[in-house]
């Protein structure tokens, strides 16, 4: 995406689509009742799903994105919400998370879903990085029916059409589905409305490895994006 795309992209969604995230924030918790703990935020473009679930939570969460221009969006973002010592970027693609297993309670995504080249790889990394007991909620969604209507009619005035309502018109639960089957993954389920469709996946409760905070999975993060270069290196 090129830098004024990503600008412009970014204005969409923090001026028409600010009504989304808080109102999807609290169907998040509702659903997950999912609190505490660690969160990922998966194409978290400007970060603005992860801030919401940060102001009606206590989860420490990483917003991933594999454009450093969004993770730049996204870092100013968090300092103007005030949310610094909660939330942090980390560079990365959902088909290589660079986190450890079972270390995330709550992974999220809205948007990105559309866009990932290998689904039930996809899936089957976000099943890795859940902790026993733990859920993913990704998709795509507005929210609520009202929500909608004004983005349409936003959009309209602005004479511009966006991709979001082409992809949520669109029923691709099959697709999904099939995704999840090619993970190998059971305890899933899609669900589809005129507003959106959401994918949960669930992780059976039993014993963490570690309890390990934001801190510690930047750390890992670093950690692990260090040994990779060096291995490129060596090997080139």
């Amino acid at each position: 995406m090129e830098s004024r795309s990503i600008e412009e992209f970014d204005r969409i969604a923090r001026e028409v689509f600010a009504p989304v995230y808080p109102s999807i924030a609290g169907q998040i918790v509702a659903s997950t009742g999912i609190t505490k703990g660690c969160c990922l935020d998966i194409g978290t473009g400007g970060g603005y799903l992860g801030i919401a679930i940060a102001k009606i939570t206590g989860l420490d969460i990483l917003l991933l994105d594999k454009s450093q221009k969004m993770l730049n969006i996204a870092s100013q973002n968090i300092m103007e919400a005030g949310l610094g010592s909660r939330l942090r970027v980390v560079s990365g693609d959902v088909h290589d998370i660079p986190l450890g297993d079972e270390s995330m309670d709550l992974v999220v995504s809205r948007g990105s879903v559309f866009m990932w080249e290998d689904k039930a790889k996809a899936f089957r990394e976000i099943y890795r990085v859940l902790c026993p007991g733990g859920t993913a909620y990704v998709g795509g969604g507005l929210g609520s029916t009202k929500i909608r209507k004004q983005i349409e009619a936003r959009m309209k005035e602005n004479g511009r059409d966006w991709p979001d309502r082409k992809r949520i018109a669109e029923d691709r639960t099959e697709m999904y589905r099939q995704g999840l089957r090619d993970a190998g993954l059971v305890d899933c389920s899609v669900a589809k409305s005129d507003v959106g469709t959401w994918i949960q996946i669930h992780k059976r409760t039993g014993e963490k490895i570690v309890q390990k905070g934001i801190h510690d999975m930047i750390k890992e993060s670093t950690e692990r994006s260090a040994r990779d270069t060096e291995n490129k290196l060596q090997g080139g």
